[in-house]
């Protein structure tokens, strides 16, 4: 069960749905995750759904290896629901099946492109170490060039406020959809 209300709901005012008509007519064409909850705030859920809608669709990494970035912090950050959604879209950007394991089990995939290896390290150093080695981004400079490491990284950082939505209020997977990973158990938090 959430934690809150989530959107839609036969009570919203014409803000939240002229956002939420917004969002259906785009490139996501539904409503899902997080954005269900940012409609409690009309105004944020607009500057919202429109980063999104640019950080997933109109960057200059192909769909595979942003699908990767974000399958690397939906794991990261322990988002059953992140990891759900885009592991659908991470196979239909033709991400392989023993590299989409490996990311869920948290280790590097063997057998990946230049391409795959220089944003699997990027996104894994970021969520783990909160910042990259120089070597890192040089590597993302070098390869993809200045405007998609800094894409690359707000992706990431996008992902990542995604993902702690998705977990604070317990939105939940679609029904008969069960979690791909074990979550942290109770008590781990304080």
């Amino acid at each position: 069960m959430p934690r809150i209300p989530l959107f839609p709901s036969e009570d919203m005012n014409p803000a939240q749905r002229a956002v939420l008509d917004k969002i259906v007519s785009g490139p996501r064409g539904r409503i899902q995750g997080p954005l269900r909850a940012a409609l409690h705030n009309a105004e944020l859920a607009e500057k919202w759904q429109g980063l999104g809608a640019m950080l997933r669709y109109e960057t200059s990494l192909p769909p595979r290896l942003s699908e990767m970035a974000i399958l690397i912090t939906g794991r990261a950050c322990n988002s059953p629901f992140e990891w759900y959604a885009h592991r659908i879209e991470g196979e239909k950007a033709g991400i392989e099946a023993p590299i989409l394991e490996a990311l869920l089990a948290q280790v590097e995939p063997v057998g990946m492109s230049e391409d795959d290896a220089v944003i699997w390290r990027y996104a894994t150093e970021l969520n783990k170490y909160k910042s990259v080695s120089d070597d890192t981004h040089a590597a993302v400079v070098n390869r993809f060039g200045v405007r998609t490491v800094v894409e690359l990284t707000a992706l990431v950082g996008y992902y990542t406020m995604v993902a702690m939505t998705l977990n604070c209020h317990e939105i939940p997977l679609p029904e008969g959809v069960e979690p791909a990973f074990a979550l942290p158990q109770e008590g781990a938090l304080p």
